[in-house]
C-alpha cells in the first residue's frame, strides 16, 4: 500500500470517465462531500455501471449543466439547484446529460471512507493508467483488491453481495503479487 496525504483542493482527473474530482473538505463521521465535474459524456460509478453503496445514503446537487442519475432503473433529470438521494443499498449510476461541463456536488451520508474510496480510485485512474482497457474500464484485479481493501463501500449491481466479497478476498492477494496496490490516506 502507498501512502497518501491529502490537502483541501486536490484535484485529480480520471480520463476514461471524463471526470474531474476536486476534493474540499476532510471527511468526518457524519459525511463525506466532494465536487465532481463531468466533460461531455462523462459518467460516474465505473462508466456508468449499475452499483451501490451498502451502508451509505449518497446525494447528488447539481451546481450546473445536466446530470441523470439512474435510480433503480429510472432516469431522474437533475438542472442546477436540484437534489436526489439514493439511499443505501440501491442501484444507480450518474451521467453528464448536457452538451458541455456538469459540475454535482455529491455527498455520502454517514461518510463511511467514502471520501479515502475515492481519492484512491481518482489517484489510481490518474496516475496507473496502464491498470484500465481502452474505454477505461479498470483492470478486474485491480477492482478485486480496491473493492476488498474498502469492504462495503461500492459493490456492482446484480451479483449478490456475499458472492462479490467472497471473489474479491480471493483474488486482492493475487492483485498484490501482480503489483497492484492501494492508496492508503493517515
Amino acid at each position: 500500500m502507498d501512502s497518501f496525504s491529502f490537502t483541501p483542493g486536490l484535484t485529480l482527473v480520471n480520463a476514461f470517465n471524463h471526470e474531474t474530482f476536486v476534493f474540499t473538505t476532510l471527511e468526518s463521521g457524519e459525511a463525506a462531500e466532494f465536487e465532481v465535474r463531468l466533460g461531455p459524456g462523462g459518467s460516474g460509478g465505473g462508466n456508468a455501471m449499475a452499483h451501490i453503496h451498502p451502508k451509505t445514503d449518497e446525494t447528488f446537487t447539481v451546481q450546473s449543466g445536466l446530470l441523470n442519475v439512474s435510480l433503480d432503473g429510472k432516469i431522474h433529470e437533475l438542472r442546477p439547484g436540484e437534489t436526489i438521494t439514493v439511499p443505501a443499498g440501491k442501484p444507480h449510476f450518474f451521467r453528464n446529460a448536457y452538451e458541455g461541463d456538469t459540475v454535482v456536488v455529491i455527498r455520502f451520508t454517514p461518510a463511511q471512507h467514502q471520501l479515502r474510496f475515492f481519492l484512491n480510485f481518482a489517484t489510481i485512474a490518474q496516475n496507473h493508467t496502464e491498470w484500465f482497457g481502452a474505454k477505461g474500464e479498470p483492470s478486474f484485479l485491480l477492482m478485486a483488491l480496491t473493492l476488498h481493501t474498502f469492504k462495503d463501500h461500492f459493490y456492482v449491481a446484480g451479483p449478490p453481495v456475499w458472492v462479490q466479497k467472497l471473489l474479491f478476498a480471493t483474488l486482492a492477494p493475487i492483485a498484490r503479487l501482480l503489483g497492484y496496490k492501494v492508496i492508503v490516506m493517515p
